[in-house]
């Protein structure tokens, strides 16, 4: 049975509703949860960028049972490594372990706001494994000093640590991305349902590992409206990972998906309230290796509906497949 879990998106909520939510969430019976990492929403319309790690914590405190994940966090560029083992380790303890630390190569959109400037994507990818590498020794104690091409670290080393580290997941989107995944990584994160991935995450060393994917949704009872929510806040997101990683501001966004239709957006996120296309969408997921798929329901003020709703109807569905 694929685990289905739930998205905190910080881009089109507050850091209370993304709380109240994912608690919600938890009484309803997702399986998991995982949270974007933003400084900038993908667009004016969606109005939102709390900082997540304090959201993390107070949701950690105000459920009990439901996983949590960053999904994902740079860990090169608005953060150092350093600080990541720290936040993650934090969590892990008020978590009482439930917590997993996805991480990705970032996008331009939120790390460019440092100053750091934006490498070509070889760069990034070299910049990610260095820093695993310095949060998985600070994750194992004492103090860690080194001197690598990217990162400085003198004498640090993690005082409050878990006695289980958070699992490590790590995004791929091609070969080079996969083997490293593979080598470095507790689990893979993807948002495309994709078999050759999980191939390559596996014959890297990923086999047996959890593969998680993530979709994006919108219930609504009116179809046409949720048609046009996803159509507003959501016209982004064919752009493709290539794209989307290099624009650096919702101006950017707003004039790549400027020609993006109603319709288009309607072909790639399940609308309305059919619950047979929801299942349409998460089921290549499925079929391609993959464990676990985390749902975005679309429109911060369209939360409620879709939780209730999902317990009833979506969350029984899926969990069919």
């Amino acid at each position: 049975m694929i685990q289905i879990g739930y998205t905190m998106m910080t881009e089109q909520a507050g850091p209370r509703q993304l709380v109240e939510d994912v608690v919600r969430a938890e009484q309803v019976g997702f399986d998991f949860s995982v949270a974007s990492d933003h400084y900038f929403p993908w667009l004016d319309a969606q109005g939102h960028a709390p900082y997540v790690w304090s959201v993390l914590g107070a949701a950690a405190q105000a459920t009990s049972r439901i996983p949590l994940m960053t999904y994902v966090t740079c860990p090169t560029f608005r953060y150092h490594p350093v600080v990541v083992a720290q936040k993650a380790a934090t969590v892990q303890l008020l978590s009482e372990g439930r917590f997993r630390l996805g991480l990705g190569s970032g996008e331009n959109l939120n790390e460019h706001v440092v100053g750091r400037g934006w490498p070509a994507a070889s760069v990034r990818r070299e910049m990610l494994t260095e820093a695993v590498e310095i949060i998985r020794a600070l994750f194992d104690g004492g103090y860690v000093t080194r001197h690598g091409a990217h990162f400085q670290v003198e004498a640090a080393k993690l005082w409050d640590r878990p006695d289980s580290p958070p699992p490590i997941g790590l995004a791929v989107s091609g070969r080079r991305s996969c083997e490293a995944a593979g080598r470095l990584a507790d689990v893979m994160i993807a948002v495309e349902p994709k078999a050759e991935l999980v191939s390559m995450f596996e014959a890297g060393g990923g086999r047996g590992k959890p593969k998680v994917g993530q979709i994006p949704v919108c219930y609504d009872a009116d179809r046409d409206r949720a048609v046009a929510r996803a159509h507003e806040q959501f016209g982004w997101f064919g752009g493709g990972w290539k794209v989307n990683s290099e624009l650096p501001g919702t101006a950017g966004f707003a004039a790549a998906s400027r020609f993006v239709r109603p319709e288009d957006v309607a072909q790639s996120i399940p609308c309305g309230d059919d619950v047979e296309d929801f299942v349409a969408a998460v089921r290549p997921f499925a079929e391609a290796g993959f464990t676990e798929v985390a749902l975005v329901q679309v429109g911060g003020d369209a939360q409620g509906p879709f939780l209730d709703w999902a317990e009833k109807t979506l969350i029984p569905a899926l969990h069919e497949l």
